[in-house]
C-alpha cells in the first residue's frame, strides 16, 4: 500500500521507511508554520533571556511575538559588529547566546572589506545537518534509483583562521566538512560520493581538484549525478579537465598518481581507488583531445541523471555554459541556505532553473519579513519604532520582502540582506523565489561587490592617472562568465587634459590591479587562493560613448529628468554599443594581497 506523504509524487512513492519520516516531518512543519514559528520565537527568547544583549530591551523575561517586535530593533551587521569583535577578541560572557560560541562562520558578505563574522554555537551544527537529511527524500521523489550509483561532487573546504581570543572562523561549509557530522557519516546509500574525505579535505586546492576529479574519471559509470555548490565551481571543475586531462590520463594508464599530489593522507586514499585502466585512459584522451567540450558531461559520465548546483540569483549567468556542457540536463537547486542560518529546500527539485522556489521551514529559526521597497531609505530602518514586519504565515504573493532572521545562536532581528519574492504556498508555509542580494551589482563565484566598493575602487586606481592628467569621467561594469574563471569587466571614458601625454599601457594595467586591491577580501581570496576569479579587465571606450548609451536608453522610453548611467549592464544591444566603442584593453598583471588574517 502506498503511504501518502503529501508531497507532489510524479514518479514513484518514498523511496524507504526514512523517506517516509523525512517527509512526513516536511508536511508537519509546514501544516503548523504559525504555531512552529510561535514556539521557536518563544525557546529562543526563554533559552537566551540572561543575555546581556537581550537585557538591553528589557524584555524581563516576555517570549510572546508583540513584546519582542515592540522592544527588539531590527539590525544590520554593524550595529553588531561592536559585541561580535569583543567575542572575537576572548570575552566569554552570554553576550547573544546562553550557549558558548564554539566558532565563527564567515560570510561571503563583507563589511568594510572583510568577511562579517557570524557567531554561531556547537548545536547549530545538527539543526543544519536536519536540514541536509531531508533533500534525498524529497529527491528519490522525482529521480528513483540515486541509491544505484554515486554522486560526483566537486567540494572543497577554504583558509580558515582565529580570533584574537582564539575561535576559528571558516565559512560554513568548510565547518560543515570539518565536522564529525560529515566526516563520521553512516552510510547512505542516496549519499555517496566518489570523492574521498581526504580529497574534499585537503586544503590545497590543486591537489584537492586533481583527486575529485581522477576519482570521478575512475569510476565514471557509478556517477548518477554531477555537481558542486555554485554553477561557477562546476564550470571550474570542467575547465581544469580541460587543461589537465593529458595527465589525469596518464595517471590512469599507468596506475600511478601525479607527482604533484603530495598530500599523505590524499596519497593513502588514491593508492586503494586508483589501478592501471590503459582502456579507459584511451577514452579519455579520445573525449578530450579532439577539441569538442559539448555535452562532455554526459560524454564522460553517461549515467548522469541531472546536475547538483546552485543556479539562482548571480548564478542564473551560467546557465546557458552548464547547458552547453551537459546537453542541457535538469538542473537542480536543492536549499537555501546562507552563514547566518539554513532556511528551507526545493520541494520540486527538477523544476526549470528560473522556477526555483524554496520552501521556508520553520523550525529552523524565526522569520520575519521586511516589505522591500528600492526607494526606502536604508536610515529610515534604524530609527524607532522598529518597521512594521510581516510573519512568515502572513506574507501576500507576488509580493517582495527582504528577510529578517532571529536565531538560536543569538542573531536577533538580523537583517540577511537577501531579497525574496513570495511564489505560492506549500501547506500553510510559503514559497520563495531568491532575487538578488541587496546592494550587490557584481559577482562571479561566492564575491559579492556593490556600487560603492565598485565607485571607492575607481577612485582609488585614478589616482594613478593624475600625472596624465586624466580623469575617469564615466564607467559602468558587467560580470563577464563566457570565459572560466570568470572575471570584473569595467568599462571607463576617460577625460584627457593633455592628449598628447595618455596614460600609458602599463598604467592602464595597474589601474587594473590597483582596483583590485581595493575590493574586499572575498573578491581577493577568489583571485589569489581559491582562483574562481580571472584577472580584472578596463575596456576604455571613445568619448561620447555614455552620451549614446543615454540617447539609446531615452529611444526605449527613459525619462532624460531622471536617466542614470547603470553601473552594471548586461542588456546585449548595451553591452554591443559600448564593446563597439573600445579603444584599448587593460588586464591585471598580477594577482592582488591576499592573506587568510583578517586586518583587525
Amino acid at each position: 500500500m502506498a503511504i501518502d506523504c503529501g508531497l507532489p509524487s510524479p514518479l514513484g512513492p518514498p523511496a524507504g521507511e526514512k523517506d517516509v519520516k523525512a517527509l512526513q516531518f516536511i508536511q508537519e512543519m509546514t501544516h503548523n508554520t504559525d504555531s512552529v514559528q510561535e514556539r521557536v520565537l518563544c525557546e529562543i527568547l526563554s533559552r537566551n533571556a540572561d543575555t546581556e544583549y537581550l537585557r538591553r530591551f528589557q524584555l524581563n523575561g516576555a517570549t510572546d511575538r508583540d513584546t519582542f517586535k515592540s522592544k527588539v530593533p531590527v539590525v544590520t551587521y554593524e550595529d553588531l559588529q561592536p559585541d561580535i569583535q569583543r567575542v572575537a577578541n576572548g570575552d566569554r560572557s552570554s553576550i547573544f547566546s546562553s550557549h558558548p560560541i564554539s566558532e565563527f562562520l564567515t560570510s561571503s558578505g563583507t563589511s568594510a572589506g572583510e568577511r562579517k563574522l557570524i557567531p554561531t554555537t556547537g548545536e547549530e551544527m545538527d539543526r543544519r545537518q536536519l536540514l541536509y537529511s531531508l533533500l534525498m527524500p524529497v529527491m528519490n521523489l522525482y529521480m528513483p534509483g540515486l541509491d544505484k550509483g554515486k554522486g560526483l561532487y566537486f567540494l572543497f573546504i577554504k583558509a580558515e583562521t582565529k580570533t584574537p581570543g582564539g575561535l576559528v572562523a571558516r565559512p560554513v561549509l568548510t565547518s560543515y566538512y570539518k565536522s564529525q557530522q560529515f566526516k563520521n557519516r553512516p552510510y547512505d546509500p542516496y549519499n555517496v560520493y566518489t570523492s574521498p574525505n581526504e580529497a574534499i579535505l585537503c586544503p590545497d586546492s590543486f591537489q584537492s581538484m586533481y583527486t575529485q576529479m581522477l576519482c570521478g574519471l575512475i569510476m565514471r559509470h557509478e556517477v548518477l549525478r554531477v555537481g558542486a555548490v555554485f554553477a561557477s565551481g562546476l564550470l571550474r571543475a570542467i575547465r581544469f579537465l580541460q587543461l589537465n586531462w593529458q595527465q589525469l590520463a596518464l595517471d590512469i594508464s599507468a596506475g600511478t598518481l601525479n607527482p604533484k599530489i603530495t598530500d599523505p593522507s590524499v596519497k593513502d586514499s588514491m593508492a586503494k581507488i586508483l589501478k592501471p585502466d590503459p582502456e579507459l585512459a584511451d577514452f579519455i584522451t579520445k573525449e578530450c583531445s579532439g577539441g569538442n567540450w559539448e555535452g562532455i558531461i554526459t560524454r564522460i559520465w553517461p549515467n548522469t541523471k541531472y546536475l547538483d548546483v546552485i543556479v539562482t540569483g548571480a548564478m542564473a549567468q551560467y546557465i546557458p555554459t552548464l547547458d552547453y556542457y551537459s546537453g542541457g540536463l535538469p538542473k537542480v537547486c536543492t536549499m537555501y541556505a546562507s552563514s547566518e542560518c539554513y532556511f528551507g529546500l526545493n520541494l520540486n527539485p527538477i523544476c526549470k532553473p528560473s522556477e526555483v522556489s524554496y520552501t521556508i521551514m520553520p523550525n529552523m529559526g524565526y522569520f520575519e519579513f521586511l516589505p522591500h521597497d528600492d526607494s526606502s531609505s536604508p536610515s529610515t530602518l534604524s530609527r524607532d519604532p522598529p518597521p512594521r514586519l510581516v510573519d512568515l504565515a502572513d506574507l501576500e504573493v507576488g509580493k517582495y520582502y527582504e528577510l529578517v532572521i532571529t536565531t538560536y545562536s543569538g542573531l536577533c532581528r538580523y537583517r540577511v540582506g537577501d531579497i525574496l519574492q513570495v511564489t505560492g504556498f506549500h501547506n500553510k508555509a510559503p514559497q520563495f523565489r531568491f532575487v538578488r542580494r541587496k546592494n550587490v551589482l557584481l559577482s562571479i563565484d561566492s564575491d559579492k561587490t556593490d556600487e560603492a566598493e565598485l565607485q571607492k575602487s575607481i577612485e582609488n586606481a585614478s589616482v594613478l592617472l593624475k600625472e596624465f592628467k586624466t580623469s575617469v569621467v564615466e564607467y559602468t561594469s558587467f560580470a563577464d562568465t563566457k570565459s572560466i574563471p570568470g572575471h570584473y569587466v569595467i568599462y571607463w571614458e576617460l577625460l584627457m587634459k593633455d592628449p598628447s601625454n595618455p596614460p600609458t599601457n602599463e598604467v592602464l594595467n595597474q589601474c587594473c590591479l590597483a582596483m583590485e586591491e581595493s575590493l574586499n577580501s572575498v573578491y581577493r581570496q577568489g583571485r589569489v587562493a581559491d582562483h574562481s576569479i580571472g584577472p580584472l579587465e578596463i575596456r576604455v571606450v571613445k568619448n561620447g560613448t555614455f552620451e549614446e548609451l543615454m540617447d539609446y536608453a531615452i529611444s526605449r522610453g527613459a525619462s532624460i529628468n531622471q536617466y542614470k548611467v547603470p553601473r552594471c549592464v548586461s542588456f546585449t544591444p548595451i553591452m554591443e554599443l559600448l564593446d563597439s566603442r573600445v579603444v584599448s584593453v587593460h588586464f591585471s598583471p598580477a594577482a592582488p594581497h591576499w592573506t587568510p588574517e583578517r586586518r583587525h
